[in-house]
């Protein structure tokens, strides 16, 4: 994880070591040209780009395989809560 990453996950980082979970909001973006993190936006969404089409739950799954990655945590404690057909989704982690 590149250093800008890490400071701007930091809190929910934190979070997620002292609580055990986190629930948060992502904005994605599929169909990029690759996979990373671009920023926190005004309302507390982390903005993601999947370079995976939305189709046949590609890009859900690459969101998936890709926050539990930065999370380092399996890809069973990530949950998709809302959103499966949407850019935005609700997203809850678990250690």
């Amino acid at each position: 994880m590149a250093k800008a990453e890490f400071a701007m996950i930091e809190p929910l980082l934190q979070q997620l070591a002292s609580d055990g979970q986190i629930t948060f909001t992502v904005r994605a973006h599929p169909g990029a040209k690759q996979t990373k993190f671009k920023s926190i936006m005004a309302d507390g969404a982390l903005k993601i780009d999947l370079a995976a089409a939305p189709e046949d739950g590609k890009a859900n799954q690459l969101l998936i395989s890709y926050l539990a990655e930065l999370f380092t945590v399996a890809k069973a404690n990530i949950e998709l809560l809302s959103g499966e057909t949407s850019r935005i989704k609700q997203i809850r982690v678990q250690r």
